[in-house]
């Protein structure tokens, strides 16, 4: 069990305005680094509590655990003035509200800096502050597209693809936490606070830094090439075997010498058409072919054993089913237990790093219910509003997902 006063972020509180995942995933990794986060949501609560969707659910579940809520209407006056004696109360700001928006409701920098000088604000946006598209909503699937990663992904002569999970997003939140604890430790030396604005565009268009530099470099342009790296080969190809598939990546000069070897070809090395990575990529098909020709009479697990006690990288290619029963993934504690509103179990991803002491919370958490806290806090005597309650139950789980998965 994981002691909160040891954890980093212990005594640090944190207020949220935030909704669907790059928010509300960075304050979930605050929070089970040990801060209190009290997420603030507009009556009804934010849209992945309301929508009816199964991702919708993911969402919220996912990125909420261990929260505190309370309902504000920052349109109304009374309910302003609570928000304003709450973030001059904490140490951090995390909202993605457009821009303007907190300006208009009275928190410019200035006013936070004057309501606690050293609070840390942290925004973000779909395209920044300053460029004619400040004002317009963003979404991962709007930065995948704008940023030029569509244009990267999916099968060459295929149209443009969205990676298969909210990758922006994702790994927006992981900046936005950065950017925290870079502010945090600055603020100990200084004493001063910082406002911090990110955006999904930006955190899209740095993903493709290798990109980037590839497309200057070559001087030519970048385009989808499905499964592969385009420049290297065989570099994140796809083989199949007898049961299934595995990539294989073994365009280093060492590398693809073993890889020859392992398949059993190791005159292949030399061979006129793939002495060379240039050869290798411009043969792509031709070379997949031969050496999926030698792997079909094996399983894809004991290929991928072969080629890794070979020194070569390989991996299977696994679906979601066969990932949460996988050795390492199990071993690792890769997964820990969460619980929903009503109760319910669920099994959610934990910190991806581990250390000792521990760093991070790894009991079960909670997902609040629509403002408890402020219930709890006895706010909403004061307001005239009917409380919300807990609404946790003692049912036994009814999700489809697997909370009780049997490996």
């Amino acid at each position: 069990m994981t002691h909160e006063v040891d954890l980093p972020l212990a005594g640090v509180r944190v207020v949220e305005i935030g909704q669907l995942i790059a928010i509300p995933s960075a304050g979930q990794q605050l929070s089970d680094l040990g801060a209190e986060v009290i997420k603030l949501e507009p009556p009804g609560g934010e849209p992945a509590r309301q929508i009816d969707a199964d991702y919708a659910r993911g969402i919220f579940y996912g990125y909420n655990r261990g929260k505190r809520s309370i309902c504000l209407d920052l349109k109304d006056s009374a309910d302003l003035q609570r928000a304003r004696d709450l973030i001059a109360s904490s140490d951090i700001l995390l909202h993605n509200l457009r821009p303007g928006t907190l300006d208009r409701l009275g928190f410019s920098s200035a006013e936070l800096q004057r309501l606690r000088p050293e609070i840390i604000s942290v925004s973000v946006s779909g395209y920044g502050a300053e460029g004619p598209s400040a004002t317009r909503a963003g979404l991962d699937i709007a930065a995948q597209a704008e940023s030029g990663l569509m244009s990267v992904t999916g099968e060459a002569e295929g149209p443009p693809q969205r990676v298969g999970a909210p990758v922006i997003d994702h790994a927006t939140s992981y900046v936005v936490a950065q950017a925290v604890l870079a502010a945090l430790l600055r603020r100990d030396r200084t004493g001063k606070g910082s406002s911090v604005r990110v955006s999904l565009l930006d955190v899209a268009i740095h993903l493709q830094t290798a990109n980037w530099i590839e497309w200057q470099v070559s001087g030519k342009s970048m385009s989808r090439k499905g499964n592969g790296q385009p420049s290297v080969a065989p570099a994140a190809d796809v083989f199949r075997a007898v049961d299934g598939e595995l990539v294989i990546s073994g365009y280093q000069p060492r590398a693809w010498i073993e890889l020859c070897k392992a398949i059993d070809l190791p005159e292949l090395a030399d061979d006129p058409r793939f002495s060379t990575n240039t050869l290798r990529v411009e043969n792509r098909a031709v070379l997949v072919a031969t050496i999926e020709k030698q792997l079909c009479h094996r399983s894809a697990a004991e290929a991928v054993e072969h080629l890794t006690a070979a020194g070569v990288v390989a991996a299977l290619v696994r679906d979601y089913d066969q990932v949460i029963c996988a050795d390492d993934v199990i071993a690792n504690r890769t997964f820990i237990p969460g619980t929903n509103e009503r109760g319910e179990q669920y099994l959610t991803p934990a910190m991806p790093y581990r250390a000792e002491p521990p760093m991070a919370r790894t009991d079960p958490s909670q997902v609040p219910a629509l403002n408890e806290w402020a219930s709890s806090m006895g706010w909403m005597r004061h307001s005239g509003r009917k409380p919300l309650g807990n609404n946790v139950t003692d049912k036994p789980i009814s999700m489809h997902h697997r909370g009780d998965v049997q490996c």
